[in-house]
């Protein structure tokens, strides 16, 4: 199955545990990619061509670069504190300047096998850096300090000797004499026709003393090698500690700095280029002849690696180069406190249009990511679809096809079977009807006629019909109707068939080898419904309810509770209802634990929360089996989830042969996603979201005047946010001061919190004292009063008005960002249950 899910181009580099692999050369096999230091096998049809697309290239401040089509997700750090970094999908298109984006950590890669050893590469990289590459051998060129001789007496020098050494290993004549030095100049040469060999084989030529493809598909021990020669001819170690020490590689030719990158990268080194550091111009070097000359030089850059990289440098790869090597040594001894740790994050600079071409996407089952030139982007989508389809899709609300009969409430089959066969007719219109963007998904639409009926309000259903969601009965009521309603679909689509014709492409399908004639290639899909549901009044797609009772927020801050109508009816049938019992289920959630409600009731009325994790997979699976395409659902987790509990959602998926499961552990948006509940452990999970204190911060102090003296306030920010608050009051008594004291603290908690500045000026403002006084044209009534105009003309006027209002700025968590209430998740999708929006459409 190929992926509407968007692409990299051809020349991308994918890590896997065989090396590094360009995506157009792991077409049509298994590919054992590596992410986050673990193998995952792709499909047995690994990577596979999804078509010419638009191609973009995505440009980082760390010069990482990637080609790939604008919709391709990547992986965005959303937040970052001292101990985490939480992330999410976003599509390549949908970045903007200064986003950070995740690249792959391969410190706990054990290495991969492949051409070439340390030796050779570490001759080729002494090439690269100074050496000569003739038509007939591979001159490498040294400057010592001192002379050095070829292991015997004489003064030392490792990078020779280290040469030297391993130049002996490799094939030379019986008068190879080694280095030999060059009268006059201070220069020692060796040349090597096997290097010559090797330099060939790995594409490099006369002229051309670049890192190749060839070169970068190498073993990671020939990237040591060639790295530490690379290191030693052109390599420096710079800074103090004070100032901050670092490791630096300078070259005329970017793309070999690039190259140097990725290779680092996938030994679990992050650095960073600086293109341009030094202009192009003219520089006196010496001319080959014993003289010095004036000659033109080329622009230079420089790469640089800097933090607790420089450990993972010194440790892996190092210089022989003795002098390189103790200073880096030296300044590394000197550090008192620990180096800065890699987070591994690139900032986002811009996305740039590079063409059109064929582009590549591949399956990876469970981590569903792979390692694109040191990005972390994801695979296929959720729809599986051939390249330049669309979705045609449509749902049927199952809670209006319950009738009472003779023996209780029971489905009304033959009116759901007409339903059916008026939506497949109206879908497959839809195909003839629709204009699409490019004639190309005119054609292939039309080819395949693929459209997707699924269904609605299942967990509606199932109240009317009185069956537990989390039941071997609503296991069996979820297989019976989707199998009547895949038959339903089936026979309209071959009604169809014979009326209007079979799709285009029927002739290269299964269904001509099976002898069936069919109108549409597939003809039912499970999708989102969230904005679907709310207008139809019903629940989402197959999934339990969010809540049986909750508060909706409308305009004007009116709150208008809304009770779920079969749990309202029972409740006044049984005699149990009350507003204020409602009110109690919309601040809990769950009917469970009231002991008002009869037993048979909270059986019966159970919630996503109520639901545990294998029969949401077993529910998802159950409908899978009569479903052509995929089913969409959400496994919501509790917050104590383990890592082993997710693998056990994964594993069932994967048994009872799920085409794809979405995860949601509860808290892991930093903070409750559900809007009810007020338990105590729910109150430590709040507080369990206050954001740790980095180590410097900026900010700003203002004087204003109040009736107990001149109060200083502070503010310190994060991100552009205010994070602290200090105040400090002047001559004006301890008990002045530590009341003062106090509410900085305060201020600085709510603010770490999550609390929005407006909420906390709301709360401030207005606040009246004993000693009002005038200051800067208005009345300055108390200290508290005087921190929230400090706040409020800082924040909330000017340009920065709008963006502290938002309550998707606050640190709080995931807010909806059209009404502000906290948001759910469910069948793949956020969705807010209180004003109706919905990232999934």
């Amino acid at each position: 199955i190929e992926s509407t899910n968007p692409c990299v181009s051809g020349d991308s580099w994918a890590l896997t545990a065989e090396g590094p692999r360009r995506v157009r050369d792991l077409l049509d096999r298994r590919v054992p990619l590596a992410i986050k230091g673990k193998t995952h096998p792709s499909t047995d049809k690994g990577f596979f061509c999804t078509g010419k697309k638009p191609v973009y290239t995505l440009k980082t401040s760390e010069g990482f670069e990637l080609r790939l089509t604008g919709d391709h997700r990547v992986l965005r750090a959303a937040s970052v504190a001292r101990n985490r970094v939480m992330t999410e999908w976003v599509q390549a298109a949908a970045l903007v300047a200064g986003d950070r984006i995740v690249l792959n950590d391969c410190r706990t890669l054990a290495g991969w096998p492949g051409k070439y050893g340390k030796a050779e590469g570490y001759l080729v990289g002494l090439l690269i850096g100074d050496g000569t590459l003739k038509q007939d051998k591979a001159v490498l060129s040294v400057w010592p300090q001192s002379e050095a001789v070829n292991g015997g007496a004489g003064s030392h020098s490792a990078v020779m000797e280290t040469a030297f050494a391993l130049a002996k290993r490799l094939p030379h004549r019986s008068d190879f004499r080694g280095w030999m030095a060059v009268p006059g100049r201070g220069e020692y040469r060796m040349s090597l026709g096997a290097l010559k060999t090797i330099c060939g084989a790995l594409g490099l030529r006369p002229g051309h003393k670049q890192i190749t493809p060839t070169a970068e598909e190498c073993s990671s021990e020939f990237y040591r090698g060639l790295l530490g020669g690379l290191f030693d001819s052109d390599g420096s170690v710079q800074g103090t500690q004070a100032k901050g020490v670092s490791v630096w590689l300078s070259q005329s030719d970017l793309s070999t700095l690039q190259a140097v990158q990725r290779m680092l990268l996938r030994l679990g080194i992050a650095a960073v280029i600086y293109e341009n550091r030094r202009g192009a111009g003219e520089a006196i070097l010496p001319d080959g002849r014993g003289g010095r000359q004036a000659y033109a030089t080329k622009p230079q850059h420089e790469l640089v690696i800097s933090g607790d990289n420089l450990l993972r440098f010194r440790d892996i790869i190092d210089f022989r180069d003795e002098n390189k090597a103790a200073r880096l040594q030296t300044l590394l001894a000197s550090y008192k406190r620990s180096l800065n740790r890699e987070r591994f994050l690139a900032e986002f600079v811009a996305l740039i249009p590079d063409g059109e071409e064929e582009v590549f996407d591949v399956q990876v089952p469970g981590v569903n990511c792979f390692d694109a030139n040191g990005f972390v982007v994801h695979n296929c989508g959720e729809q599986p679809l051939l390249p330049m389809e669309a979705c045609n899709l449509g749902s049927v609300n199952l809670a209006k096809f319950v009738v009472e009969s003779a023996s209780g409430p029971a489905v009304d089959y033959p009116r759901l079977k007409e339903a059916i066969g008026w939506s497949v007719r109206f879908l497959d219109n839809t195909i003839d009807m629709s204009r699409y963007p490019l004639p190309e998904i005119t054609d292939m639409v039309r080819g395949n006629r693929k459209i997707g009926l699924g269904v609605m309000g299942f967990a509606d259903m199932l109240f009317q019909l009185g069956i537990p969601y989390n039941s071997e009965e609503a296991l069996q009521a979820a297989e019976e109707v989707m199998h009547f309603i895949q038959e339903a679909c089936h026979e309209t689509s071959q009604t169809l068939a014979q009326e209007r014709g079979v799709f285009a492409n029927w002739e290269q399908s299964v269904f001509k080898e099976k002898g069936l004639q069919r109108r549409n290639a597939t003809t039912t899909t499970i999708a989102p419904t969230g904005t679907l549901s709310i207008i139809a009044g019903c629940s989402s797609g197959i999934e339990p309810l969010f809540a049986l009772s909750f508060v909706r927020t409308v305009m004007d801050n009116d709150k208008l509770m809304e009770v779920n109508p079969v749990f309202e009816r029972v409740a006044r049938e049984r005699g149990f209802y009350r507003p204020e019992l409602m009110d109690q289920v919309a601040r809990k959630g769950s009917i469970h634990e009231i002991e008002e409600i009869p037993e048979e009731v909270r059986r019966v009325f159970v919630t996503a929360h109520d639901v545990s994790s294998e029969w949401h997979i077993r529910m998802q699976a159950a409908f899978q089996k009569h479903t052509d395409n995929a089913v969409s659902k959400t496994v919501n987790l509790p917050r104590d989830a383990t890592v082993e509990d997710v693998r056990k959602v994964y594993d069932l998926a994967y048994q009872l042969r799920c085409k794809g499961v979405t995860i949601y552990r509860d808290g892991s948006k930093e903070n409750q996603v559900l809007s009810f509940g007020q338990k105590k452990e729910e109150a430590e999970r709040l507080m369990g979201a206050v954001l740790d204190r980095p180590e410097t911060l900026s900010g700003f102090t203002t004087k204003i005047k109040t009736g107990y003296g001149h109060l200083y306030v502070t503010v310190t920010e994060f991100e552009g946010r205010p994070f602290e608050v200090f105040a400090i009051i002047g001559k004006s008594g301890r008990s002045t001061t530590a009341k003062t004291e106090a509410i900085g603290r305060l201020v600085s908690l709510a603010l770490r919190a999550g609390v929005t500045v407006d909420k906390i000026v709301e709360q401030l403002k207005g606040i009246g004292g004993e000693h009002p006084i005038f200051h800067d044209g208005g009345l300055v009534l108390s200290i508290p009063d005087a921190i929230a105009r400090v706040l409020e003309k800082r924040y909330m006027t000017g340009d920065n008005a709008p963006m502290f209002r938002k309550t998707e700025y606050s640190l709080l968590g995931e807010k909806c960002p059209e009404c502000g209430q906290v948001v759910s998740f469910e069948e793949g999708c956020m969705i807010c249950h209180f004003c109706g929006f919905n990232k999934c459409g």
